[in-house]
């Protein structure tokens, strides 16, 4: 492993373990791509050689890719993980789905998670949000304050010298935490590559049947994707670079088929790594104002 990446682990497990013995109930959140899957086996290594006991959360909108929910099952069984998952229906009074409502994302998502949180009392939240995915994330801190209904707030975040951070909170309150801030895409390609990490084959090149609309690729992954007239279905040599609900995350061509190639398409590339993710691109609701409710 690379001398940079040993340094990115280090500091990452050192931010895990210095962290989690505050913490009353810890969650790590669980979205079965790339970055959680990279943060979870910095957790395992953490703990090593006792079991990683923390509790993972996943929210499940019901509109994930099916091969996700199939390689989060897989995995929760093959290391006996201790998976909570929340369906984002139980809150969903509206039938709110990705192609009626601009406001499926603040519902299932963000409201689900709060109300997910709400419940299970956690007060340390580990993500693997970085800091080179989008601005709205580049001025996140590491250790991030969230108020007792989640909300995110510039004057509330503490300063973190020499990375010690204030853990101090009042009950309801809580912290975002993100151990891999400074990693970028590539690092996490690497990484993944240098630790044998097993990722959802969907950040792979193969041919899928996809669904060309106003030059942009959609997967159709189920028999719910509402087809327009002018829609075009072709198969396709595809792969994601994010992953999120099919209905609102873009494939793009390529012939990627492992991580070496994967990581030289990223080296080349000339669009950013969320590009793909058309709820970044939601004017009425933007990332910043996301974070601000508690998105992430």
């Amino acid at each position: 492993m690379e001398n940079k990446l040993k340094e990115l682990e280090q500091e990452s497990i050192s931010i895990i373990r210095s962290t989690i013995k505050q913490s009353s109930k810890p969650v790590i959140l669980y979205s079965i791509g790339k970055d959680s899957s990279v943060l979870l086996h910095l957790f395992r290594k953490a703990f090593f050689p006792l079991d990683m006991s923390v509790e993972l959360l996943h929210i499940d909108t019901g509109w994930k890719f099916s091969e996700m929910i199939t390689f989060r099952d897989n995995l929760v069984k093959k290391y006996s993980l201790n998976l909570k998952v929340f369906e984002s229906k139980k809150i969903n009074s509206q039938k709110l789905t990705p192609f009626n409502s601009k406001d499926y994302t603040n519902v299932m998502k963000t409201d689900a998670l709060k109300t997910a949180l709400d419940d299970g009392k956690y007060d340390f939240v580990y993500g693997g949000s970085r800091r080179d995915e989008e601005p709205s994330r580049s001025k996140e801190k590491i250790f991030s304050f969230r108020d007792k209904e989640h909300r995110w707030n510039p004057i509330g975040q503490r300063i973190e010298p020499w990375q010690i951070f204030n853990h101090k909170h009042n009950p309801g309150e809580s912290f975002r935490i993100f151990p891999m801030s400074n990693w970028t895409e590539l690092d996490i390609w690497q990484y993944i590559k240098a630790e044998k990490i097993e990722i959802v084959n969907l950040y792979l090149s193969k041919k899928r049947k996809s669904v060309i609309r106003d030059n942009e690729i959609y997967l159709l992954d189920d028999d719910r994707f509402e087809l327009k007239r002018t829609d075009k279905i072709k198969e396709l040599d595809i792969r994601f670079r994010t992953l999120g609900c099919y209905p609102l995350t873009l494939g793009i061509e390529s012939d990627a088929t492992d991580i070496d190639m994967i990581i030289n398409e990223i080296v080349n590339t000339k669009y950013s790594e969320r590009y793909g993710r058309i709820i970044d691109k939601d004017t009425q609701s933007s990332m910043e104002i996301k974070k601000k409710k508690g998105y992430f």
